[in-house]
């Protein structure tokens, strides 16, 4: 008995660790029984078409958590992610668009491809939302020979929309450009989903052709974190999913698949060479501007 009085703790010891060790555990390795979160910056650099995105990552979330899988989405401006990687401060994941510098150096391969979302080989970023240029009237004359106004708001380069498509009309801020042009003082609107939403929104009639020729209104995510790479990319491939995707219309924009423009330039370029892609819009050589672009 005192033999066996010894021997027993040890035993139950060996036991214990047996039992922890045969837990199942993640595709990161991460135990069963440990508490992971994931956190997701949702970085706005374009104008949607209604609601939030970082809303609809939320519910995308809420569909991947499982008991011991957290995600926590927060909003961030654009100077507030610059602020942050300056201090060394990053998320697991990362929601942005044209325009935000520092990701590709963080950002790890993932097993897709996107022409927009590629660097040196490798797939950095996907899309996960689509906006469109489109040009409005307010009758059935889209000939593009009246006054246009371009709505400008956020990073991207709709005056490279204008230029596929021989566009030629004044550039204005979002909102100017979207009353002005009801209040008929531009024959045509250049403009995005978010005028789409604004004319639903005031039950206003209009006339509206797709120009596909260039598109830079992607919403794509990178994912930093190796550790919970596996974890990253069960969100992923939520995120991307015929069920996902289709449910883009509450926030007013467009599944990817859907997307069958020409041209779009890379989501990592600086801020400098959106300036050198708009300036090149300037000239009257459609070639040269292709050269700062991707095909699609």
């Amino acid at each position: 008995m005192k033999v066996l009085s010894k021997i027993l703790p040890f035993a139950l010891i060996a036991v214990l660790l047996v039992l922890l060790l045969c837990l199942p555990r993640g595709d990161d390795g991460v135990s069963a029984s440990e508490k992971t979160v994931v956190e997701i910056w949702n970085v706005d650099t374009f104008e949607g078409g209604k609601g939030s995105r970082t809303a609809f990552l939320n519910r995308t979330a809420a569909l991947v958590e499982e008991e011991n899988v957290y995600f926590y989405v927060l909003s961030y401006t654009a100077e507030g992610v610059k602020d942050a990687f300056s201090r060394g401060i990053y998320p697991d994941m990362i929601s942005f668009g044209l325009g935000l510098d520092g990701i590709a150096e963080k950002a790890i391969p993932l097993p897709y491809s996107d022409a927009g979302g590629d660097a040196g080989g490798k797939c950095l970023a996907v899309p996960w939302a689509a906006g469109e240029y489109f040009l409005f009237s307010l009758d059935d004359d889209l000939s593009e020979e009246e006054s246009t106004a371009i709505s400008c708001g956020g990073n991207n380069l709709p005056s490279v929309a204008a230029k596929f498509h021989g566009t030629v009309g004044e550039e204005l801020p979002s909102g100017e450009a979207y009353v002005r042009f009801l209040g008929g003082e531009y024959r045509h609107l250049l403009g995005t989903q978010r005028d789409v939403c604004r004319f639903q929104a005031k039950g206003v009639n209009v006339y509206r052709k797709e120009l596909t020729k260039y598109c830079d209104l992607f919403q794509y995510i990178s994912v930093f974190s190796r550790e919970k790479r596996g974890i990253c990319l069960k969100f992923l491939e939520e995120l991307l999913s015929e069920r996902t995707q289709s449910d883009l219309s509450r926030i007013g924009m467009y599944p990817i698949r859907e997307r069958k423009d020409e041209f779009t330039p890379s989501v990592f370029t600086s801020a400098e060479g959106l300036k050198e892609i708009a300036d090149a819009a300037g000239r009257d050589d459609l070639k040269f501007l292709e050269k700062y672009l991707k095909s699609r």
